[in-house]
């Protein structure tokens, strides 16, 4: 009875609790959020989440495919008029999750898709409108007006860490200038929600950069990563003390059918590009500092591309004999991105159909999604995977802006 009374005693302390808790492994650590509602909210709470994700990976869940259509994102004056009948934020649901957020009618109310992270969703439009939509407190978040016109730009979506309750981001909006002209120079506007403010400022380049209009930041341990011209990719950290932007030169020629960016097993960046007769992997290998060479203006950055992964369409087929007999559309295949920080597997489409495949086993998973159909066959459409981190949630723990 006396080691009961010291358990108890032990158990009633949040710390001694939680110090026990954060050395369980996440398929243990979701079950016990049934044993009461102070574990629930203690799991559920944002400092817990933060201590327990800084030692152990999590998964992330595939609620559905957001497909983007960018004939209608900073359409220009008399460019092409959606449809009445076509929605602005089509959501190709795979889960019983993203059909509650399908049909919810919330998408109707925030523009067009722009990106996402850790869950929450960016959308809005062109050049003034945005808005944060948070799954967990099904609110939405209007932002103030962005200070600075810029006629063509690219985006980004940070969710930062945080050790109390409070959902903080930021929202990067990027000039894009002309890719005719010599420009050494970025400007940006970064909207802090912290200070719920939007923020102007310039970056510098070594070199002459250009970035790609009307797309969305790759982000990487909170650094973004931009495709610009001439086969780069363009690297700028927010939290460095130097407001520099970087050039990385893609390996190989720049001008695939289809290329992705995302994250690899080990925090690395890995890019994917295919054609009609495959695709290729290359993953940018870290030094011994990470990637903070690339923001040193003294530096000559040593690093490198390394291919990791080749894969022939002709041979991926005949390896799923059963999936082949029902696609039609072989000859379309491409890949389509990859999942986060993983880099055993990768989202390839072909037509309608959404394939996983497994790199290690050369297995293809298909993807059952609502909405198939004629909604992703448009040249100008891009599926985009909508995750969140597979971790329990309660609104007791939901901190964050409310809907205006």
């Amino acid at each position: 009875m006396k080691h009961e009374g010291v358990l108890h005693t032990a158990l009633s302390c949040d710390d001694i609790l939680c110090n026990i808790l954060i050395r369980l492994p996440p398929k243990s650590i979701t079950k016990f959020v049934i044993v009461s509602k102070r574990w629930l909210h203690l799991i559920c709470s944002s400092s817990f989440r933060h201590s327990y994700l800084s030692r152990w990976r999590v998964g992330f869940n595939l609620l559905g495919f957001f497909v983007c259509n960018s004939l209608y994102l900073g359409r220009p004056k008399g460019g092409a008029r959606r449809p009445r009948s076509e929605p602005a934020l089509p959501l190709l649901s795979s889960s019983r999750e993203g059909d509650d957020l399908k049909f919810s009618g919330v998408l109707k109310k925030l523009g067009y898709f722009i990106d996402s992270s850790d869950g929450l969703l960016l959308c809005g439009r062109h050049p003034k409108t945005y808005f944060v939509w948070n799954p967990i407190t099904k609110q939405q978040y209007k932002l103030p007006h962005p200070r600075v016109h810029f006629e063509e730009l690219c985006m980004a979506f940070i969710v930062e860490d945080s050790p109390d309750d409070e959902i903080c981001y930021r929202v990067v909006r990027a000039k894009c200038e002309s890719r005719f002209e010599e420009v050494y120079v970025v400007t940006i506007e970064t909207f802090l929600s912290k200070i719920s403010t939007w923020c102007y400022s310039k970056l510098r380049c070594s070199s002459t950069i250009s970035l790609s209009p009307w797309t969305s930041g790759t982000v990487i341990g909170g650094v973004i990563h931009w495709y610009a011209a001439q086969g780069n990719i363009a690297i700028y950290d927010p939290y460095h003390h130097e407001k520099h932007i970087a050039l990385v030169k893609l390996p190989g020629p720049f001008d695939f059918d289809e290329q992705v960016l995302g994250e690899s097993s080990d925090g690395c960046l890995q890019y994917g590009w295919s054609c009609k007769a495959g695709l290729q992997i290359w993953v940018l290998e870290k030094g011994f500092d990470g990637y903070s060479s690339l923001f040193s203006t003294n530096e000559q950055s040593s690093l490198s591309w390394s291919l990791r992964y080749k894969l022939n369409f002709k041979i991926m087929w005949r390896k799923n004999p059963t999936l082949a007999t029902k696609c039609v559309t072989r000859k379309e295949t491409e890949i389509l991105a990859f999942s986060p920080q993983d880099s055993k597997s990768v989202f390839i489409r072909s037509g309608s159909s959404i394939y996983l495949y497994h790199i290690g086993s050369g297995r293809m998973e298909v993807i059952q999604y609502q909405g198939r159909g004629s909604s992703i066959l448009s040249d100008f459409s891009k599926v985009v995977p909508y995750f969140k981190r597979a971790w329990p949630q309660s609104t007791l723990c939901c901190g964050g802006n409310s809907s205006t």
